[in-house]
């Protein structure tokens, strides 16, 4: 196991070990009934405000520490699934996109379906905004690959439309980002699907 592997457990382990003092902590101050035949004793003092604040503090400090806990140990297991050396992530994005309304894309990989997507209108008009989503994240190995999509949705005077876009990438020992770009053709009003491929 390698020592950020080690550092990520220690922190797990950190971040449990708190959980359960802080569980056992409240579990004290707990109201516990006593037995009908037992001697009358004052009752403890009720926790202060000010402890009870302590507390509460503690617990969600704990839990901020669980939530970048668990996102670390994310980005750690994606590291370890998808070694840089064969990992491939592909992306879609829409620049205006006026002229096409999005339904679908289907991504084929060296002929075999690795990946399809149905859109919302909601998310149709996240990517026109500007935004771009993680179609795919896999693993292949070095070599000369063949890249396949395909684009259903509307076309112009509300048609529908279905093209298809594929590219040969070649995969090296480096991490390989390709984007999916539809964009407007004004001259030939009509949308356009590139296929882009970051170095």
């Amino acid at each position: 196991m390698s020592n950020r592997s080690k550092s990520k457990s220690g922190l797990l382990l950190a971040a449990v070990l708190s959980l359960t003092v802080l569980a056992n902590a409240s579990a004290q101050t707990a109201t516990v009934p006593l037995p009908a035949n037992a001697p009358d004793v004052a009752p403890a003092p009720a926790a202060t405000p000010a402890s009870a604040a302590s507390l509460d503090d503690r617990i969600q400090d704990a839990k901020a520490d669980v939530i970048r806990l668990n996102r670390d140990l994310m980005v750690l297991e994606e590291e370890l699934l998808f070694p840089a050396n064969t990992q491939v992530a592909i992306f879609v994005s829409m620049d205006v996109g006026k002229m096409f309304s999005l339904d679908s894309v289907r991504l084929k990989l060296d002929d075999k379906e690795v990946a399809g997507y149905l859109y919302t209108p909601a998310e149709v008009q996240a990517l026109h905004r500007g935004g771009v989503q993680r179609l795919y994240l896999g693993n292949l190995k070095a070599g000369t690959h063949e890249l396949v999509a395909f684009f259903t949705g509307k076309g112009p005077h509300d048609r529908d439309y279905k093209r298809g876009a594929t590219i040969k990438i070649e995969k090296g020992t480096e991490p390989k980002y390709i984007e999916l770009q539809i964009k407007d053709s004004t001259g030939k009003l009509q949308p356009e699907f590139e296929v882009k491929v970051w170095q």
